[in-house]
């Protein structure tokens, strides 16, 4: 039996092909009563789309692409375990074994909302995650196949994204423009540690406050730090007499730190981390030792995470919003592929600084 096409869904739905077409592409532009009568039809005729035919009518793929590189270790498979003949492994999984193998949050976040936004669009999303690869490889690999890629600032080298950029709309994710034509979109992470930080000074009396940092290529930690700087020069304090102590964004290299900190005697009144993984990590080593958040030691982040939520105590942070930022990743794309010769985009989209436990106390 031939498969049905969009002119059987139309012609048994009683509307035009466009009608169907915005029903399976932007289904919010099209009357409630109308899409679910068109997708009943299209149930019961047990239509798919072809991608392909799509792709050839609008000359477009359909596709756009999202390329991180990878934060986390990538460990080589185990494939005697991955072969094991056994369905069911039983395995003491102690409480604070020391072991600690998060997902990368912030990317996980970034991820599902350029997913929801490129879906609710219409399109599909290629994810291209960079673990021991070569970004150039992989970024000129996924660009040819794709209508628009989003990509981390400073992951990969600007002359490719330029000659990328000559057939497809480029989007960096986070940080400042750096003298490009490219599009961006990022987070006020200035402002937010700015705010934190004098709130810090301001009502806790913190004077010496100790600044842990991740990766030194990360566009967000240049700000977060700035963002820092800019608080405790505004309060006459000199920040070279600070010290800043250089983490990974991990939570297992967060709890080195802080237990050279504890070991060395040099605990500060507050820490200050530039992501909230490396925040939990301190207050890890500090509940392992008996050291008292916040009365002893002020602990803050920054990204949001559910983890930070559900601490003990609580941990203040500065809350971005990850999700709103892969949407705009998304839309920054398609408004580039609609207008080619508009001038760069630059969305900055606002934080929330989320004051609790880990330095205010118990109410």
């Amino acid at each position: 039996m031939k498969p049905p096409t969009v002119y059987d869904v139309a012609a048994h739905a009683g509307v035009s092909i466009a009608t169907v077409s915005r029903v399976l592409r932007r289904p919010d532009d099209v009357r409630a009563s109308t899409r679910e009568h068109v997708l009943a039809t299209v149930r019961e005729l047990g239509y798919v789309p072809s991608a392909s035919a799509r792709s050839l009518a609008a000359r477009r793929t359909g596709v756009l692409g999202l390329y991180f590189p990878g934060f986390d270790a990538m460990e080589e498979l185990d494939e005697a375990e991955f072969n094991q003949s056994e369905p069911v492994n039983v395995i003491v999984d102690m409480p604070d074994s020391g072991e600690v193998r998060p997902p990368n949050l912030y990317f996980d976040e970034v991820l599902r909302g350029s997913e929801l936004e490129a879906w609710r669009r219409g399109f599909a999303l290629l994810v291209g995650v960079g673990r021991g690869t070569n970004p150039e490889e992989m970024v000129s690999d996924i660009a040819g196949r794709v209508d628009g890629m989003a990509v981390l600032a400073r992951s990969v080298p600007d002359a490719l994204l330029d000659h990328i950029s000559r057939r497809i709309p480029i989007v960096l994710v986070a940080g400042p423009r750096r003298g490009d034509n490219f599009d961006h979109v990022s987070v006020s992470n200035v402002e937010g540690m700015r705010t934190l930080t004098e709130h810090l000074i301001d009502r806790h009396g913190v004077r010496a406050p100790v600044f842990i940092g991740g990766p030194v290529d990360s566009p967000d930690d240049a700000e977060r730090y700035e963002g820092f700087v800019q608080a405790l020069a505004a309060r006459d304090i000199d920040p070279a007499a600070l010290p800043m102590l250089r983490g990974d964004f991990s939570r297992m290299q967060a709890r080195s730190i802080a237990e050279g900190l504890v070991a060395a005697g040099e605990l500060p009144r507050a820490v200050v981390c530039s992501n909230d993984q490396m925040a939990l990590g301190v207050l890890d080593v500090l509940r392992r030792r008996g050291i008292r958040v916040p009365e002893d030691v002020i602990v803050t982040g920054f990204d949001g995470i559910e983890a930070g939520r559900q601490s003990t105590p609580r941990l203040t942070t500065v809350h971005q919003p990850m999700v709103d930022l892969g949407r705009a990743a998304v839309r920054a794309m398609l408004s580039r592929l609609d207008k080619r010769d508009q001038p760069p985009i630059s969305l900055r989209l606002p934080v929330q600084v989320l004051l609790r436990e880990s330095s205010e106390g118990s109410a």
